[in-house]
C-alpha cells in the first residue's frame, strides 16, 4: 500500500471542514466503435479526497467534465460486481478502490477488463462470460424431494466445505484476469468452475457428476496453469485457485 497520498503536495487547499483534497490525474482509455478505430488514452484532473475511491473519480469526470464517458456501475457497496475494471494493471472493483490506496504521485490507469469484447470505453460485453457460467448449470439439481414443509438439510460440516465459492458475484474480475482465458476464447475460465464448484460440494446436489465431466474438458479445468492472478483478482477474497484445484482432484477421484 502506498503513503503516497500522506507526501502530496501540502500546498493543496483544504474544503471548510478542514479536509485535504488532492488533484489526482486519471489516463482513461477510451473507445468509442462509432468514431474510433482504436481505443485511446485520455487523461483527466480530477480534485479528490484520500476517502474519496476511484468510482467517485470516474462519476467527477463523468459528471462534471465529459458527459460521454461509458461505464457500468451499480450498488457502489462491492456486491453487484458490474464496476470491475483494470486500475493501474490490476483487475478491481472501481466502488472497493479507495485513492488513499493508489500511488497519486503518478497518473492513475483505467481501462476495461482484458479478454471480452470491447463495447465502448469501460465497457465490454459479458455474454461469453455468462455463457460459460450458464454452461456448468449453476443451480441446484436434486433427485429427491424434501419432506413437506421441510427445508433440506444440511450439516455446518457440509457447508463449509463450498462456502467461500459461494461468495462469488459473477463480477468476472477473476476469469479476465487470466492469462489462458486472454488467449483462448473457449476456456471455461476461473469464475464459472468457481460456481460449479458451489454445487459439486453442495451434500444436497446430485449432479456433481454431469459438472464434473462438464469440466473434463480440453477447455475445462485442465487448461488452467495455476497462476494465481484468479485469486489476487478476486475482490470477495475467494481462494479462486484452490478451488480450480478441489476440482481438479474431484474429477480424478471420479466423484466429489
Amino acid at each position: 500500500m502506498s503513503n503516497a497520498v500522506a507526501e502530496a503536495p501540502a500546498d493543496n487547499p483544504a474544503n471548510e471542514s478542514g479536509i485535504q483534497s488532492f488533484l489526482v490525474t486519471f489516463i482513461v482509455r477510451r473507445f468509442d466503435p462509432e468514431v474510433d478505430a482504436e481505443p485511446r488514452w485520455v487523461d483527466y484532473d480530477v480534485e479528490l479526497y484520500a476517502t474519496d475511491r476511484v468510482l467517485d473519480a470516474l462519476h467527477k469526470i463523468k459528471w462534471e467534465v465529459d458527459g460521454s464517458l461509458s461505464f457500468r456501475r451499480s450498488c457502489a457497496h462491492g456486491i453487484c460486481g458490474s464496476d470491475a475494471m483494470r486500475i493501474n494493471g490490476r483487475n478491481r472493483l472501481a466502488c472497493k478502490t479507495l485513492i488513499k490506496d493508489l500511488d497519486i504521485s503518478k497518473p492513475i490507469y483505467v481501462e476495461a477488463i482484458k479478454g471480452l469484447p470491447l463495447e465502448k470505453d469501460l465497457i465490454v460485453d459479458m455474454e461469453p462470460f455468462f455463457a460459460s457460467y450458464r454452461e456448468i448449470q449453476p443451480f441446484l439439481i436434486a433427485n429427491s424431494t424434501p419432506e413437506k414443509d421441510k427445508e433440506r438439510v444440511q450439516s455446518i460440516a457440509d457447508r463449509a466445505i463450498y462456502d467461500d465459492t459461494t461468495k462469488c458475484i459473477l463480477c468476472a474480475a477473476c476469469t479476465s484476469s487470466c492469462p489462458v482465458f486472454w488467449t483462448d476464447g473457449q476456456y471455461f475460465g476461473p469464475a464459472a468452475i468457481v460456481n460449479a464448484h458451489r454445487f459439486i460440494f453442495d451434500s444436497r446436489d446430485d449432479a456433481a457428476d454431469v459438472r464434473l465431466d462438464i469440466l473434463n474438458d480440453k477447455e475445462g479445468v485442465w487448461r488452467c496453469r495455476t497462476t494465481f492472478n484468479c485469486t489476487e483478482a478476486c475482490p470477495r477474497g475467494i481462494e479462486v485457485t484452490k478451488a480450480i484445484a478441489e476440482v481438479k482432484q474431484a474429477v480424478l477421484r471420479g466423484g466429489r
